[in-house]
């Protein structure tokens, strides 16, 4: 009978966890771009159509670190009024809007707001410099 240390289960539980990017977008093609690409790049990513299942998604999953959203969603809310849910019910979570409206929407602090069209590797270098963001709210 083999014996199990344990370090050899202490060594799989130090495994880090990576943290979750939710992206938020009605626009089934540019939903799934998004994700495939940030996939690709080595992230875990949720996907959302509207409100409502991004706050349902990041009240099951608090590895959720920062949210990718566009500013017209579907709905009675949009994606600043999630920026706000988030601020006041998910302060450890980051939010990065995206719009391809002008005038730009008056957004709270905190809230970065990149103009459509955008390149994928722009959204990949926002979304690492709000990951290398101290975590508020700990």
């Amino acid at each position: 009978m083999a014996q199990h240390t344990s370090s050899t289960f202490g060594a799989a539980a130090e495994v880090p966890l990576l943290p979750h990017i939710l992206v938020v977008e009605d626009d089934v093609l540019v939903r799934v771009a998004a994700a495939q690409y940030l996939r690709g790049r080595g992230f875990p990513v949720l996907e959302a159509v509207n409100v409502d299942e991004a706050v349902d998604i990041l009240r099951a999953d608090s590895l959720v670190r920062v949210v990718f959203a566009d500013v017209r969603l579907p709905g009675p809310r949009d994606g600043v009024e999630l920026a706000r849910v988030i601020h006041r019910d998910f302060p450890k979570v980051e939010v990065l809007l995206t719009s391809g409206i002008s005038p730009f929407p008056e957004l709270q602090d905190g809230v970065t707001l990149i103009k459509k069209p955008y390149f994928l590797v722009d959204i990949e270098r926002h979304l690492r410099s709000l990951l290398a963001r101290p975590r508020a709210g700990l």
